[in-house]
């Protein structure tokens, strides 16, 4: 569903926002929501994050994430699985 702003809103005022359930995204200007997640799918994406991790995390080549925001440009997203590779993890001393 798009939820048309009566302005238009930058990508930090979005930000800003309290997050939705589901996640809304912002896509250069529009706020659109995510549909609910019906079983199969979070089936699947709760095994694909599964494999991913089980192969790839152990020798610290990438990390599966599921529903994480993730924010470049004028977007900011919240796919259902993203793949960072392991230099590219934030971290902090903890």
């Amino acid at each position: 569903m798009v939820q048309t702003p009566s302005k238009i809103i930058t990508v930090a005022e979005f930000l800003k926002q309290p997050e939705t359930k589901p996640a809304s995204e912002y896509i250069e200007g529009q706020i659109i929501q995510k549909p609910m997640p019906q079983g199969k799918h979070s089936t699947i994406q709760g095994e694909l994050v599964t494999a991913i991790n089980a192969i790839l995390k152990p020798a610290k080549i990438a990390r599966a994430f599921p529903e994480l925001r993730c924010t470049f440009e004028e977007r900011s997203i919240v796919p259902d699985v993203s793949v960072f590779t392991w230099d590219r993890i934030p971290r902090d001393d903890k």
